[in-house]
């Protein structure tokens, strides 16, 4: 696959599921016996510790350009997943030294989104409610969630929506939410709605 792997690290040629969310990107290795640091794309990374193996695809350009281990996508089995100081770390079978862990930064990782385990009550993946609708209390349409950013303690919905300028034409921008009950309401994720307690002026 390439001079910096030897063909036992496990990767195995393999097509990506229907439903694959990407879940987030190798950092770098941590340690020196094959583990690897990961930067996962929710504040929630349950889904990364209850997945026995990983789909996994080359890193952004942008991000690694010249990456040339492997092509299109791969599966890879994980011995042990855990937190450690904050972040994710990752151990996988036949990866045991830093230089084949070092050859997998900035590897996207997926999953898929059927072996996500079930949220508890009041509980959801970000992946869920990106792309539901947000209305207010009186029915006013305040867009699209985008995306979340995470503040520390709680999630923010990043809402885009349609503005029209003085000069009558219409711009993209955004609006951030707070997701605390505070301000939420309810999540229909059957029928794709957030209902809030906001208002457009806020």
């Amino acid at each position: 696959m390439s001079p910096g792997l030897p063909s036992s690290t496990g990767l195995t040629p393999s097509s990506l599921p229907a439903d694959a969310i990407e879940v987030g990107r190798i950092l770098d290795a941590w340690g020196v016996k094959g583990w690897v640091k990961i930067l996962p794309h929710s504040t929630d990374p349950e889904a990364l510790f209850s997945a026995k193996s990983w789909f996994l695809q080359a890193p952004d350009a942008k991000f690694r350009p010249g990456f040339s281990l492997f092509s299109g996508t791969v599966s890879i089995s994980v011995e042990e997943s855990k937190n450690h100081s904050g972040s994710v770390v990752a151990k996988f079978s036949g990866l045991d030294d830093r230089n084949a862990a070092e050859a997998l930064r900035g590897v996207r990782i997926f999953l898929p989104r059927s072996s996500f385990p079930a949220a508890s009550q009041d509980e959801y993946y970000w992946v869920d409610l990106i792309g539901l609708n947000v209305v207010n209390r009186e029915g006013v349409d305040l867009g699209c969630v985008r995306d979340l950013m995470a503040t520390g303690p709680h999630s923010v919905l990043c809402v885009e929506y349609t503005a029209v300028q003085e000069d009558g034409a219409s711009v993209k921008a955004e609006r951030m939410i707070p997701f605390v009950s505070a301000y939420v309401d309810a999540v229909d994720i059957a029928g794709k709605r957030i209902t809030v307690d906001w208002q457009p002026d806020y």
